[in-house]
């Protein structure tokens, strides 16, 4: 995404964000901004992801079909696939791009990828599905629509697991 169209969508998000502040007669801290923006590049990575994630599993699937590997569970594995991938995709772009170490903090890469498939299993694949039966099946809402309620709990729970805990550092 260029950099023109990032400082466009930050520039939006902090006045909304500053508008909230001052309904709520609250100041915004250092931290709260930093935070947020954290958050801003979180979902950039994310929509990003979403497509990556897509081709992944469109790609595996249709070379799978052609080449008549485990036909009942093709598009099973290719969900896999996906998954396994798309993750490794935010990690990087998350590690690189987002919850970035500033001078004199570490952190172990391979603890932190461990702890992003576990964070993006425990949202992605456990409380999706949860979430899912509740709405559609427990609540009546439509299946198109459900995930996208989905978005809007699992998003920050993902956020803040990946910031408090995934990429943790160490000083």
């Amino acid at each position: 995404m260029g950099k023109k169209l990032y400082d466009l969508i930050e520039k939006i998000a902090f006045w909304f964000l500053g508008l909230i502040f001052k309904l709520l007669k609250k100041d915004m801290t250092e931290q709260v901004r930093s935070t947020f923006t954290e958050f801003i590049k979180f979902g950039l990575v994310g929509v990003s992801n979403t497509i990556v994630s897509y081709l992944l599993y469109a790609v595996t699937l249709q070379v799978l079909i052609k080449l008549n590997i485990f036909p009942a569970f093709d598009y099973i594995i290719a969900n896999i696939v996906s998954f396994l991938l798309s993750v490794l995709w935010s990690f990087y772009w998350n590690n690189k791009y987002v919850f970035k170490l500033k001078d004199g903090e570490e952190r172990s890469i391979w603890r932190a990828l461990l702890k992003t498939y576990v964070s993006y299993g425990v949202t992605g694949i456990v409380l999706n599905n949860i979430l899912l039966f509740l709405w559609v099946d427990t609540l009546g809402i439509h299946k198109m629509v459900a995930p996208i309620i989905n978005l809007v709990i699992n998003i920050p729970i993902n956020f803040f697991m990946n910031k408090l805990w995934a990429f943790s550092k160490k000083k």
